[in-house]
């Protein structure tokens, strides 16, 4: 058999196989051009969380999207809407001399939902979405830093990338 053949025999086969690229799909619908990103509720004791989560949120989209955020829930298409749920801070590392914590973890637990404004459809929702981080604590007294508010910072990031992943692939 000629290679022509072939290829004329193996191509109509192959382009109706099911297979295609993941995450090319857009979740959210033509109509939406601008995002309300307000403060998420808090029930933890960390209050700071409430602004630094949204606003990571809105610079990701900002970065990586064309639609606009907005600050007024009147002016926008979708509104995203969330809450941090539970907040956790645990040793995971112990110096063996002092018995101090040399490594701690954080967790975060939100719940996110991004709502078609004009319809009332949800369009993204995340119950129970728990995102963590680490950081080290020096055992040195002069040498101490409060490294969990940088920590905070990174996990806000992470979770910007996250959320605003998961509505662009529709995954």
């Amino acid at each position: 058999m000629r290679r022509r053949d072939l290829l004329a025999i193996t191509v109509p086969l192959t382009a109706g196989c099911g297979y295609r690229v993941g995450g090319k799909a857009v979740l959210l619908p033509d109509t939406i051009h601008s995002i309300a990103i307000p403060a998420f509720s808090n029930v933890t004791t960390r209050y700071k969380l409430a602004e630094r989560i949204p606003a990571a949120i809105g610079r990701e989209f900002l970065t990586r999207t064309r639609y606009r955020v907005v600050y007024d829930v009147n002016d926008a298409d979708a509104i995203l809407t969330g809450g941090v749920a539970n907040y956790l801070s645990a040793p995971t590392i112990f110096d063996q001399a002092s018995g101090r914590a040399a490594g701690v973890q954080i967790s975060v637990y939100l719940n996110i939902k991004l709502t078609n404004k004009a319809t009332g459809e949800v369009l993204y929702e995340r119950a129970g979405m728990e995102i963590r981080q680490r950081y080290e604590v020096s055992i040195e007294q002069q040498a101490y830093f409060d490294e969990s508010e940088a920590a905070l910072d990174r996990m806000s990031r992470e979770v910007a990338r996250q959320v605003v992943s998961t509505i662009l692939e529709a995954f």
